[in-house]
């Protein structure tokens, strides 16, 4: 079976780096709300091997910069996956790594810095900074309550905009935090889904028109589309 080509792609525009989309074990929350990405993992871990090694294996090392992702967390892929990210790291002399992790394994960010030859951005999924949106309507499980804490350990927000529930002044909050906070962040604009969370056309509207900005911002990626990235 060849790797489906949705799996592998190159980031062309801000940020420019290799990214992959491996499969891993089940996310180990995998309750948010309105995330219906985690039906990409799996539990044979042979199965998951081979194929992040045949994707791993387009990587070319072209820009420096390799970016894997998975549905949940880098600490949920095979540990042999991991030890082949580090090797491809070695041989196609990448300089920059960037992982996503959630809230949960921030312990475990330091252990897998010392792990990976080189500087790892790690990204998290944090969709907003209003914690009781995050928490009761999103439900999140990742319960702090300042984005200093967030920068504490991560080095770039993803943010979700667009949700039914959300407000202008929470979207706002939230790219001021991101903005002052951190150097790196994702916005990404929610689109409907298998879950019962909806979108917001009018708040959607409102953030286009009023961030149009940040699409000229070289340290802040907007996806419009989830497959803007070119994969998934």
């Amino acid at each position: 079976m060849g790797v489906p080509e949705e799996r592998y792609s190159r980031i062309t525009n801000k940020n420019q780096r290799e990214i992959c989309l491996l499969r891993g074990f089940p996310c180990a929350w995998g309750k948010c709300s309105f995330c219906d990405y985690i039906d990409d993992n799996g539990r044979d871990e042979a199965a998951m091997v081979s194929l992040n090694r045949q994707v791993l294996k387009r990587v070319t090392g072209e820009f420096g910069v390799l970016e894997v992702i998975n549905s949940g967390s880098c600490f949920e892929l095979p540990k042999e996956t991991l030890k082949d990210v580090e090797q491809i790291v070695r041989e196609k002399n990448i300089e920059k790594l960037f992982f996503e992790a959630h809230w949960m394994y921030r312990k475990h960010l330091a252990p897998m810095r010392r792990q990976m030859p080189v500087p790892i951005v790690f990204k998290i999924g944090v969709e907003t900074f209003d914690n009781e949106f995050r928490q009761k309507v999103l439900n999140k499980h990742a319960g702090f309550t300042a984005p200093q804490e967030v920068a504490e350990y991560f080095d770039s927000p993803c943010l979700m905009v667009g949700v039914k529930g959300q407000t202008r002044e929470m979207i706002a909050r939230d790219i001021d935090c991101l903005k002052r906070y951190f150097k790196l962040g994702t916005v990404n604009v929610y689109n409907n889904n298998t879950t019962p969370i909806r979108r917001d056309e009018e708040l959607v509207k409102w953030f286009m028109e009023e961030y149009r900005w940040l699409f000229d911002d070289p340290d802040v990626e907007v996806l419009y589309e989830i497959t803007d990235f070119g994969v998934g």
